[in-house]
């Protein structure tokens, strides 16, 4: 199964955004992707943490979740909508909101990020909790490939990268990380985190991110990569907007957890 992880650049007008993730959603269609991963946020990184309440909607309405079940059922694709902002009861706070639809346009599966970002060094800080109320539950979906096998995908979001324990309770066979890690924390750890999770879960790995320098001035560090169930690094793209595209080996999973079946081990 062909999987593209697409890293854009985003800036605040979601319009804009949403053409330049069409005209990628499309190039991945067109190199024969099945599923295609969009980075957290692609919708609108805005100048400052109230841009994301402004482009906030209802679930199952809105401009931006049309944009991707029309895309999934003109393009024939799955899509996974890295994150969007969904309106809570408070008008304060948003969900950070990841979206998969099937070819139909339907949507199957809404994971709404759990483990929300927090780090200061110097003049650099974040705090997504001003503005986001966490998710409660992992979420997934299943997918039956051309190639003919059903695919578990599991869905998380950044900053849940480092909860090795949320994975393990997917029970994924492809693990999704759409993310706006920062430069200093994915220069650091971005790779080895995502090479971890897939070993410790033997399972793919499909990250998309932000990659580049935004108008409000924060810079993303990029990297999106497709990481295989052994660890190795099987497509990368490193700065700016680009396409990682790579194949996921049903059979390949299947005997390599034959071999090494750690799974099947328990927690203590």
């Amino acid at each position: 199964m062909k999987i593209a992880a697409i890293q854009m650049v985003s800036g605040s007008s979601v319009r804009d955004n949403l053409d330049a993730a069409g005209q990628w959603l499309a190039r991945a269609a067109a190199q024969g992707a099945e599923l295609a991963l969009l980075p957290e946020y692609f919708c609108v990184m805005g100048l400052q943490d109230g841009d994301k309440l402004k482009a906030q909607e209802s679930f199952g309405a809105g401009l931006i979740q049309d944009f991707l079940s029309d895309s999934a059922r003109q393009l024939g694709l799955w899509i996974v909508g890295g994150t969007l902002p969904l309106a809570t009861p408070d008008a304060s706070r948003a969900r950070n909101s990841s979206l998969a639809y099937a070819p139909s346009g339907e949507c199957v599966a809404r994971y709404d990020k759990i483990h929300l970002f927090r780090f200061a060094q110097g003049l650099e800080a974040y705090d997504e909790t001003r503005v986001l109320e966490p998710g409660t539950q992992p979420a997934g979906f299943d997918l039956a490939s051309r190639d003919g096998h059903v695919y578990r995908i599991g869905m998380s979001v950044c900053y849940d990268l480092r909860f090795p324990e949320l994975y393990r309770a997917l029970k994924a066979d492809v693990l999704l990380v759409p993310s706006a890690f920062t430069y200093t924390t994915g220069q650091a750890h971005w790779e080895v985190l995502l090479r971890a999770r897939a070993i410790e879960n033997l399972a793919y790995v499909v990250a998309a991110a932000q990659g580049g320098t935004h108008e409000s001035g924060r810079r993303t560090w990029g990297h999106s990569m497709l990481v295989s169930p052994w660890g190795q690094i099987l497509a990368l793209h490193a700065e700016g907007a680009g396409l990682v595209m790579g194949e996921v080996l049903g059979a390949e999973l299947q005997a390599l957890r034959g071999r090494l079946p750690a799974l099947q081990h328990g927690v203590l």
